[in-house]
């Protein structure tokens, strides 16, 4: 008898782009680990970006908390058993979204920090949004389990723009991939033994094909850890 597996809660849409990758590893990493037509049972509410991306220029971070706790507390009405939140700078405000919310919960950060500690890595850089380079709550929660996190000494302002110009719309452009190698040799040169890619779009720019550095995809390693708590007995 084949191992049963909980259903996946995931909070989408930040961008809908890397959303759809998420959907892919994860059936792809189930079909992988319990063979057959095996496929992940999944509930997936893709908020509109928009109204988020306001926000967080704004930083109206407690009002966007808010508005994720009720799409938690409507995923776990609806079934879900385990929660992940799909995207890496949203998760500045778990604590808010996760209020009220008794579910398993799988920080993206967390499976991210393990992997890169299981290959001997202990310093390494961030990539990501200009929020998640430049607050707190992404680089404590690596610090937490014993990493050292550089950022990039350049404009995060111009990676920004790439990521929400370019990359949450789907486009991919040669000139921006240059701008975030140069950005990890950089890195490199200060002493990151890797990089990780900070943020659920990065992914489709950068890979190790295209970096000094080993490269770290944080929406690869996060579904892949949700897939590891639904079959988790």
């Amino acid at each position: 008898m084949s191992e049963t597996m909980k259903t996946i809660g995931l909070i989408g849409g930040m961008s809908w782009e890397s959303s759809a990758h998420y959907y892919r590893i994860l059936n792809e990493e189930t079909g992988r680990r319990r063979g057959g037509l095996h496929s992940a049972p999944v509930i997936l509410h893709s908020v509109d970006f928009a109204p988020i991306a306001q926000m967080q220029a704004a930083g109206e971070w407690q009002a966007a908390g808010h508005q994720l706790n009720a799409v938690a507390r409507n995923l776990a009405a609806a079934g879900a058993q385990v929660l992940g939140l799909a995207t890496n700078t949203m998760h500045v405000v778990d604590d808010i979204m996760l209020e009220g919310v008794d579910l398993p919960f799988v920080h993206i950060a967390d499976p991210t920090a393990e992997a890169l500690l299981a290959d001997g890595f202990d310093t390494v850089g961030l990539l990501g949004t200009r929020f998640t380079m430049e607050m707190d709550f992404y680089k404590q929660r690596l610090t937490s389990h014993g990493l050292t996190t550089l950022v990039p000494e350049v404009d995060h302002t111009n990676l920004n723009g790439i990521i929400y110009e370019e990359l949450c719309k789907g486009i991919v452009r040669d000139e921006s991939r240059r701008v975030f190698q140069a950005a990890i040799d950089r890195m490199a040169a200060r002493g990151a033994q890797a990089v990780i890619l900070g943020c659920t779009e990065i992914g489709m720019l950068i890979d190790d094909s295209s970096s000094a550095l080993p490269t770290y995809d944080t929406t690869d390693l996060h579904a892949r850890a949700l897939v590891s708590a639904a079959l988790a007995s």
